[in-house]
């Protein structure tokens, strides 16, 4: 028979599952990064190819998508086999993210079936909901201040140019990705020496 937590043992259950999960989760800064990165060079390409109206850069975006795809599949399971147990907040940050791909790619398979594409706007938006709720949970401010930071570029990027909107994209990924995945990662650092 089963008996209920007080108050203060379930405080400190939540406790816990944080604490873990900011552990598991803060060794998983290496996504934060390699997308921050990918995505910006990936812009770049695009936005130059773009200015001298050269399509071909276009073809950024599906080199970046699958050669991330690979080193973050690869990575995973190499941490995979190095994390002992995986906590109930492992597996929530795991859907929370693939749900957001899921949305992610039905709305560009919709998009571009429709004829009419998704925006620059729309991606920045999207990204900002697992990238706050992350934050949040795991209770790393940076984290959820850059998923807001998502959500203001993607809103002001709906009233401008294309030019404006790249430009938009590289600050979102730079200010709520790249930078708070670094200090995710010296966060990582420092559990590791402590």
């Amino acid at each position: 028979m089963e008996r209920e937590l007080t108050p203060s043992e379930s405080l400190k259950l939540i406790e816990t599952m944080i604490g873990q999960a900011k552990q598991s989760f803060s060794r998983n800064s290496f996504y934060f990064l390699l997308w921050g990165v990918l995505l910006i060079v990936a812009m770049t390409v695009n936005y130059y190819f773009a200015a001298h109206s050269d399509p071909r850069g276009s073809w950024a975006w599906a080199v970046v998508g699958i050669g991330g795809g690979i080193a973050s599949w690869i990575y995973g399971a190499r941490e995979g086999k190095r994390q002992l147990s995986r906590t109930a907040m492992d597996r929530l940050m795991q859907w929370i993210w693939a749900g957001y791909l899921a949305t992610l790619f039905t709305m560009m398979i919709g998009g571009s079936a429709s004829g009419n594409g998704m925006s620059v706007g729309s991606i920045i938006v999207l990204t900002g909901l697992p990238t706050f709720i992350t934050g949040q949970l795991l209770r790393f401010k940076p984290l959820a201040f850059g998923g807001i930071l998502f959500w203001v570029l993607g809103t002001v990027s709906f009233f401008m140019g294309m030019q404006a909107q790249a430009l938009l994209y590289i600050a979102a990924m730079l200010f709520g990705y790249l930078i708070p995945g670094y200090l995710l990662k010296c966060q990582e650092d420092g559990l590791r020496t402590a």
